[in-house]
């Protein structure tokens, strides 16, 4: 069975806090690791499989060469469907000539088409608390998929395959937004570190780190983990939500009233505001935020389609499908909060509940024995109802 890591597995030897601590959204950070020790996270006939099987249309299948995108068309083409139209296919020799020539392949979300790479973003956004998203990179030759670059997003980098040329350029612009008043100026001169990420390597990059990647004559499969940690931007359109329940701001402003309704007004409002963004208000944002998050698309089939909803033996695992759900303490009750939902159970399903949130597939026995003053068919509704509400599935 794979090992799926998680923040901890990719940072080591650092410890998940000292990195919270000392690196995220500071600098960019090499882990050096075992030669193979991802490979079986996306081995290159799982990639293969994943081109024959999928329509995948451009862009988030695309090719680059030299910081150009390559022309879809001259990969693939459109094959006419009875009911969907037309669909794009790969043509595998031209497809192939590309990479020859040293196109790179994009694949952009394939942690939505292999499952241990979704279980590999399930677990980070649990690690990290924000939203996951994994895309794929293989190179070939010598020459550079993209040009000098940055991102506004962090990211971790994978090397499950072969090594890969990396060049950092620093920053030019502090945290960086992709909604920003201006954008960070090219930087100049030499890069001020140049280097080969191996096999078994990982390397994360905060936001606005200008970078350039290149092949180096061999085989090179890669992993880019990305995700956008919250900011007070963030924070400040949440409060403008939240802001609509309120009359005083949702009443129109005294345009053509005197200078002294105008300030009046203005001051009632910065009052208010200094109100609502007193004390908590980022531990309030984050854990509306964390509530938010959307739950992973897995349906449970067959059984989540009967009024069973799970299979009738006991030798069967569910799994939680919103990594960052929470509990919440209630007078006598616990709340499974998530996927924008709320559900309120006896505090006897507390157990069950926080057996679920560890990460991974959990044994229906072993949710069971986590609560012995429950019985077995209580806790089994207990997850049917969870199976209802799409944020439990049998894994």
């Amino acid at each position: 069975m794979t090992e799926i890591p998680g923040l901890a597995g990719l940072v080591a030897p650092l410890e998940a806090g000292q990195f919270f601590a000392e690196v995220l959204g500071r600098a960019p950070r090499r882990f050096p690791g075992e030669k193979g020790r991802f490979a079986s996270l996306l081995p290159w006939p799982e990639l293969d499989r994943v081109l024959r099987q999928h329509r995948l249309e451009f862009p988030r299948l695309r090719l680059a060469l030299d910081g150009d995108v390559v022309p879809a068309h001259t990969y693939t083409e459109m094959v006419s469907t009875r009911r969907n139209g037309q669909v794009p296919r790969v043509l595998s020799a031209p497809f192939a000539e590309h990479l020859r020539a040293g196109a790179t392949l994009v694949l952009d979300s394939v942690n939505e088409l292999v499952d241990e790479v979704g279980e590999l973003a399930g677990r980070l956004e649990h690690d990290l608390r924000e939203r996951i998203q994994v895309n794929l990179y293989a190179g070939w030759g010598t020459t550079h998929g993209f040009d000098v670059h940055w991102d506004d997003h962090d990211a971790f980098i994978i090397q499950l395959s072969g090594r890969k040329r990396w060049r950092l350029h620093g920053v030019t612009r502090p945290s960086p937004l992709q909604r920003d008043v201006e954008l960070p100026e090219r930087p100049e001169g030499e890069p001020h570190d140049d280097f080969l990420l191996e096999d078994g390597d990982v390397l994360y990059l905060p936001r606005g780190q200008w970078h350039d990647v290149s092949a180096v004559g061999e085989e090179s499969l890669h992993l880019t983990i990305g995700f956008n940690a919250a900011t007070g931007v963030d924070l400040v359109a949440w409060l403008a939500d939240q802001l609509r329940s309120d009359e005083l701001f949702r009443a129109d402003l005294p345009r053509f009233a005197g200078p002294d309704a105008r300030a009046e007004r203005a001051e009632a409002l910065r009052l208010r505001l200094a109100e609502l963004t007193a004390g908590d208000v980022v531990d309030r944002f984050l854990a509306d935020r964390d509530a938010q998050a959307p739950a992973q698309t897995r349906v449970g089939l067959p059984w989540a389609a009967t009024a069973e909803l799970l299979p009738p033996d006991d030798d069967f695992e569910v799994r939680l499908l919103v990594p960052r759900a929470a509990l919440a303490d209630g007078d006598g009750t616990v709340a499974l909060v998530g996927a924008g939902k709320r559900l309120v159970f006896a505090e006897a399903a507390r157990p069950v509940l926080a057996a679920l949130l560890g990460c991974g597939p959990q044994p229906f026995k072993v949710l069971v024995d986590a609560a012995p003053g429950v019985p077995p068919a209580t806790v089994r509704a207990l997850l049917g109802e969870l199976v209802v509400q799409g944020l439990v599935a049998r894994a």
